[in-house]
């Protein structure tokens, strides 16, 4: 059961996000604004995508989301991981429908970008060679 004002946290890549539960009716805020207005319609339905497993507990408390670091989509999958892992903890039942969704959400993923060679212009990206 998520206590009053109990932190979760969710990361992706370099981002980083905070959420706080408290009692409210049912509004998402990233960084003091709004959901609704927050990004494009692509990064919208990926932050609220977890809040659609369950509508008594969603209704009856604020999200207050604090993120950092990353790109915009690294921020988004941040929040929405932030967000089901305080699903989570709120029920047994809607662990098991989220896990059964996208194991990411919970997990999280463990892909990170690769370190720059020596001598490269990239990670892997080698200088072109011509022999004729």
């Amino acid at each position: 059961m998520v206590k009053a004002a109990q932190i979760f946290v969710g990361a992706r890549k370099e981002s980083r996000a905070r959420l706080r539960v408290v009692p409210g009716e049912g509004r998402v805020y990233i960084n003091g604004i709004p959901a609704e207005l927050y990004g494009n319609e692509i990064v919208r339905e990926k932050v609220l995508l977890p809040l659609r497993f369950d509508d008594k507990f969603v209704k009856t408390h604020d999200f207050v989301i604090d993120v950092k670091g990353g790109g915009i989509i690294g921020q988004a999958d941040a929040c929405a991981m932030a967000i089901a892992r305080a699903l989570a903890t709120h029920s047994e039942a809607l662990k098991s429908k989220i896990l059964q969704f996208d194991r990411h959400l919970l997990a999280g993923d463990p892909r990170r970008t690769e370190p720059k060679k020596p001598n490269r212009r990239s990670a892997r990206r080698f200088k072109q060679k011509s022999y004729r």
